[in-house]
This record gives C-alpha cells, sequence and structure tokens, in this order.
C-alpha cells in the first residue's frame, strides 16, 4: 500500500491565491487522509463518507480561512471530527431508525427489547452517549483509532495491530491507555451509573 502524504505547504498557499490546479490537488491529496479518520471516527461508514465528503467542501470553500499553510492537517482533522460529532448527535436525537416488529405497546422504539425507556432514560443515554463520544473525541489520534477500532468497530485486536503496524502488545498498550483517558474523562463511572445511586 502506497504511503500518502499531506499535500505540502507550496501547494496550500497556491491555493489560497486561487490557483484553481492547486485547489484540485489539494482536495485530491487530502482525500485519503481525511477518508481514514472520518472511517476511524464516525459512528457509521455512511456517516464517515458524509463527514469525509463535506470536510472535503469546506476544504474547497474556505482553504483562504487556514492562516497557516503548514496546519493542513490538524485543521481538517478538527472539520472531520466535528462533523463526526454533529453526525452523532443527530442520530441520537433522532434515534435509531423504527422497525415496527421492535415497536412496544406504547408504539415507542424498545431496542433492548425489554419495557419501552422513558424520557428521562433516553435523555440520559443521550448526555452519556454525548459525554463519551466527547471523550473518544478528545484522545490522542493513535489512542483514539485503537480504541474506535477495537472497542466500537469491534475488530479482533491482532487485525487492530496489524492495521496500524503495530505489535500485538504496542497495540493493547495503546488501547489501556485509551481506555483509562475516557475512563478518566467520564470521571470513572457513566451518567446513568451516577443517577442509578441516587
Amino acid at each position: 500500500m502506497a504511503e500518502h502524504i499531506w499535500p505540502g505547504g507550496s501547494m496550500v498557499a497556491a491555493a489560497q491565491r486561487g490557483d484553481v490546479e492547486a485547489l484540485t490537488a489539494l482536495v485530491d491529496g487530502s482525500y485519503p487522509h481525511v477518508h481514514r479518520f472520518a472511517h476511524t471516527l464516525c459512528s457509521t461508514p455512511q456517516d464517515a463518507e458524509d463527514a469525509a465528503q463535506e470536510a472535503l467542501i469546506i476544504l474547497y470553500r474556505k482553504i483562504g480561512m487556514l492562516r497557516a499553510s503548514g496546519a493542513l492537517a490538524s485543521w481538517m482533522f478538527r472539520i472531520v471530527r466535528n462533523e463526526c460529532l454533529r453526525r452523532s448527535r443527530a442520530l441520537l436525537r433522532r434515534g435509531p431508525a423504527e422497525e415496527p416488529d421492535q415497536l412496544g405497546a406504547s408504539g415507542r422504539f424498545d431496542a433492548f427489547g425489554g419495557a419501552t425507556r422513558s424520557a428521562e432514560e433516553d435523555v440520559l443515554l443521550r448526555l452519556e452517549a454525548e459525554r463519551v463520544a466527547a471523550a473518544v473525541a478528545a484522545l490522542p489520534d493513535d489512542q483514539r483509532q485503537v480504541l474506535v477500532m477495537r472497542d466500537i468497530q469491534g475488530l479482533p485486536g491482532r487485525t487492530v495491530a496489524d492495521r496500524l503496524g503495530l505489535s500485538t502488545a504496542a497495540m493493547k498498550s495503546r488501547l489501556h491507555r485509551a481506555r483509562s483517558a475516557v475512563r478518566e474523562a467520564l470521571g470513572g463511572e457513566s451518567v446513568r451509573d451516577e443517577e442509578n445511586r441516587r
């Protein structure tokens, strides 16, 4: 697999001056990085595709707003992260697609097959999901990648290690640091745990 590198500062500067060829090359050169990062962070493949596309549109329209030509990667990663978070929040507000055979007696969607959740429980779940998403988004890229691939996408440890070019031990160490950081960011407990003690 060919290693993709970010477009250089001279290409960014040319694109900022209005060079259409440079801007096209900049978008094309950024695509593999944006696409990979979106698939690492977003909750669904479709959201990842949409977030990557939106980030590239923003790059195309707002390249002039980038202050330092060497900051392209961090700027694009922030855009992708924000777009993935926005899409996750929208999904939480919308809720999962309702299937007729999964509706409870009240007509409300019951994702767990048990009693229908109350409005209060729905709010608590949304708050918890937002806290977790923010904690994961705040992780360093290397820790976030491992955590998302292993715990969210459910990939086997060996697969995660292979895809990231790590030994299994290094992957486990990175995953442990990521989980610990998320746990610490959440105060060692979830919103639901807190509520259950009240």
